[in-house]
């Protein structure tokens, strides 16, 4: 009789953490990152990739141009994949690519530029991080298409056709 409580004891409890367990997979309160608001271009200041000269953010972004400020690195493989992608996107020619090199060394960054091609308008450097946090960027590649100084879809991860397509779509 004793075992019979004590099976039916460890049965009841291993229910009640099975029911637990069903019930947090259930919840459907996972972070989903926002990638379609609206929101002015963060402020900053920083280096230019070749010159290494001071450089503004209010003198990167025109008003009633197009960007796309991708954020990469040569350590990156994304980084590698999306390039193709980057290049077609720069000889369409209807879209100002812009280039934030992070976290990198800039010899190796150069060489990647060296070996793929160059699709960006401008180079700015983000050696530690933290501009890249300012634009609320998770990692590389990350991806921002800017219109009138605001940031009007964020793509997370490497540029694809897809992506390249709806890019094309909305700067028509």
């Amino acid at each position: 009789m004793k075992n019979k409580i004590l099976s039916f004891s460890v049965i009841i409890i291993f229910g009640i953490i099975f029911f637990i367990f069903y019930k947090g997979l259930e919840d459907s309160k996972i972070y989903i990152p926002d990638v379609n608001t609206k929101k002015e271009i963060p402020v900053f200041n920083t280096k230019e990739f070749f010159s290494g000269e001071n450089v503004k953010s209010s003198s990167i972004f025109e008003l009633d141009k197009f960007y796309l400020l991708n954020i990469w690195s040569s350590w990156c493989v994304p980084c590698r994949q999306e390039h193709p992608f980057l290049m077609n996107l720069n000889l369409e020619n209807k879209l100002n690519i812009i280039g934030m090199n992070y976290k990198d060394n800039l010899k190796n960054a150069e060489n990647f530029l060296k070996e793929l091609g160059n699709p960006y308008k401008e180079i700015f450097i983000d050696l530690d991080g933290t501009i890249a946090i300012e634009w609320g960027a998770y990692g590389v590649p990350e991806s921002f298409l800017i219109y009138n100084n605001e940031i009007i879809k964020k793509y997370i991860g490497p540029i694809n056709q897809e992506l390249v397509d709806e890019i094309n779509l909305l700067i028509k």
